[in-house]
């Protein structure tokens, strides 16, 4: 049941859940969305857990995608009190979990940034002294997701270095990156490798294969960059 409807961007909403019986779940874990139409029509997708594991309702964040027919709704239409099917929590490579330790280096292009979140979040919330980085590339200002609360995590006593890139427009003084992240980016950004890292890497196909490969180039051994992508079909 729907609890709470954030709206982060003008395209982007995170949905909060009240679930029943949820057994918890792990940070970069996500859930398959089920939509079923008055017909009997269904459609599915699935979206990555943007809460921390600590938070006993469940958030996932949409971004409205041109003609999608799930995201729409989910974005457009989607009121408080709403219930849907979910079936979760999916996925065991693409986590972090607090014990595991770090440093941690988070890359996230666009929406890609839900589950990483869910790593910040569970980090902030286990207390952990781990370092951490995220390097983000977003169009503009105004699409950055979850804005006010990466500048929060930044400011903490143990904050999270945040590296911003927009990639199509800049507000006026801008002093942060303008283009997409490529290793030139990460070797400024990024933790070296001698000092073990472990990377998770999430967004558009394209873009997380080039950051991978960056990564690799820049001495990450390949085991421990974790990727995760999504296609420019679906909705």
């Amino acid at each position: 049941e729907v609890a709470e409807l954030i709206d982060e961007t003008p395209s982007v909403r995170s949905i909060v859940l009240d679930v029943a019986d949820w057994p918890g779940h792990r940070a970069g874990q996500h859930v398959d969305v089920r939509l079923t139409a008055d017909d009997g029509y269904q459609a599915q997708r699935s979206y990555s857990i943007a809460s921390e594991p600590e938070d006993p309702r469940v958030s996932i964040t949409v971004q409205l995608l041109p003609e999608g027919e799930v995201s729409a709704y989910l974005v457009g239409e989607l009121r408080l009190g709403d219930q849907f099917e979910f079936r979760g929590p999916i996925g065991g490579y693409f986590v972090w979990e607090a014990r595991m330790g770090g440093p941690l280096l988070l890359v996230a292009g666009g929406s890609g940034i839900a589950p990483l979140m869910s790593m910040l979040r569970h980090r902030e919330a286990s207390g952990v002294s781990v370092g951490a980085r995220l390097v983000y590339s977003s169009r503009s200002w105004e699409d950055i997701i979850y804005r006010d609360e990466l500048v929060r995590l930044a400011a903490g006593a143990n904050g999270v270095q945040v590296f911003h890139t927009l990639t199509r427009s800049q507000p006026e003084g801008w002093t942060g990156y303008t283009r997409r992240v490529d290793g030139a980016m990460l070797s400024e950004t990024a933790w070296p490798a001698s000092s073990a890292p472990m990377a998770f890497v999430c967004g558009p196909t394209a873009f997380v294969e080039s950051v991978a490969s960056s990564l690799v180039l820049l001495g990450y051994p390949a085991t421990s960059v974790k990727t995760e992508r999504f296609g420019p079909t679906g909705g």
